[in-house]
């Protein structure tokens, strides 16, 4: 859903202010381009490139050009500096250079010449802000761009998720779900205890019994045992032991197993490194699944589960099994089975736009807003 610490109306109006700022972004970097294509490109760069480079020259030699200071080097400052300002009669900011150049058009030169000189330039400064403010404005431009994509992205996801939730709208949501939920809750905890009982007291042979006849089934997944195990449980006694009793067999010592089993070796070798599996065989693939299955589709699954629990359950868990079944062949089952997915499916801030029907105005907001900032991107797109 985008950005999922933000609700709908956060994500569309920063989409809507990333927009508004790129819009401004862009109208800033056109502006500053259409004045620098007034007084033309090449001129304004050129009298920018000829500010540096005069600069760079009264940098370079007033420490040696000054005064009775090294001849050769006031010759170089003079012919560099001259070069640096011969910019042309029509050259913007023509007679900035000019003066400058007048300024230090002397025999000897002081420090107050190149003061002089610096000021005189001054006025071709503009063109070097100039330049700069455009690149400073399309760097603005830039990271505009990149905030309103981003933004453009996060709203078109959340747009999907509620279309997605605006489709749920079908649901009748208010049904008491619980009269298919109380059920299915009771029966999941119930199994999941009586396969623990049934795991901890049953023989090692009737739990791996029961998990062969349930993955013959289609609707029970069960992890079966390796093979090696269900060799080992098959044709050792120690088989008649319960899991719980061989994988704590398993950390005993030799001497101490000795009295336990007849083939410790055996035992280490197909209990202790099947350990995890062991341990994670639980009553999970017994229990049944919410949102609840279509109704033929769960009375079916039902059919399957009921021999297989009423190995290892009581009749009253069993009973509860059947009382599902039943449910799921009532005619309102499929309106139950609706909101429960749909209230699964959702969280608090959908349900509520689905409960008030202020789903489809969500729905509208954004398409009106994400439409606004697909333009605004393809409207402010440069080469």
């Amino acid at each position: 859903m985008g950005r999922e610490d933000e609700t709908d109306g956060d994500v569309v109006r920063t989409a809507g202010e990333a927009a508004a700022e790129l819009r401004e972004r862009y109208d800033d970097l056109k502006r500053i381009e259409a004045e620098i294509d007034t007084l033309g490109e090449s001129r304004v760069e050129t009298a920018a490139d000829a500010f540096r480079t005069a600069h760079r020259v009264l940098d370079q030699y007033e420490e040696d050009a000054v005064g009775t200071g090294d001849f050769g080097s006031y010759v170089r400052f003079e012919g560099a500096f001259s070069s640096a300002t011969s910019v042309g009669d029509d050259a913007l900011a023509a007679d900035a250079f000019a003066a400058a150049d007048e300024t230090v058009n002397k025999r000897r030169l002081s420090e107050r010449d190149f003061a002089a000189a610096r000021e005189a330039l001054e006025p071709a400064r503009e063109y070097v802000d100039l330049l700069e403010e455009r690149d400073a404005a399309d760097e603005a431009r830039r990271a505009a761009r990149k905030e309103a994509m981003d933004a453009r992205d996060a709203l078109a996801d959340r747009l999907e998720r509620l279309r997605t939730v605006a489709e749920m709208a079908d649901a009748d949501l208010t049904v008491d779900v619980d009269r298919i939920r109380e059920p299915i809750e009771s029966y999941n905890e119930g199994v999941r205890s009586a396969f623990r009982e049934f795991k901890r007291e049953a023989s090692a042979r009737r739990v791996f019994a029961l998990l062969d006849r349930a993955d013959a089934t289609p609707f029970v997944e069960v992890d079966v045992p390796p093979a090696d195990l269900q060799e080992y449980v098959e044709e050792h006694e120690a088989g008649e032991e319960s899991l719980t009793d061989l994988l704590e067999y398993a950390d005993y010592s030799n001497s101490k197993l000795q009295h336990y089993v007849d083939d410790p070796g055996a035992l280490r070798t197909a209990v202790a490194v099947h350990r995890t599996y062991l341990e994670r065989l639980d009553g999970e693939p017994f229990t049944l699944g919410w949102p609840p299955a279509p109704g033929d589709e769960l009375a079916y699954e039902i059919g399957e589960l009921v021999p297989l629990v009423a190995r290892f359950a009581d009749d009253k868990l069993v009973a509860t099994l059947r009382s599902v079944r039943d449910l799921a062949r009532e005619e309102e089952y499929a309106t139950l089975r609706r909101a429960a997915e749909v209230r699964a499916a959702v969280d608090d801030d959908e349900l509520a736009l689905l409960e008030s029907g202020a789903i489809d105005e969500r729905v509208a907001e954004a398409e009106r807003t994400l439409a606004i900032v697909e333009d605004v991107l393809a409207e402010t797109e440069t080469s």
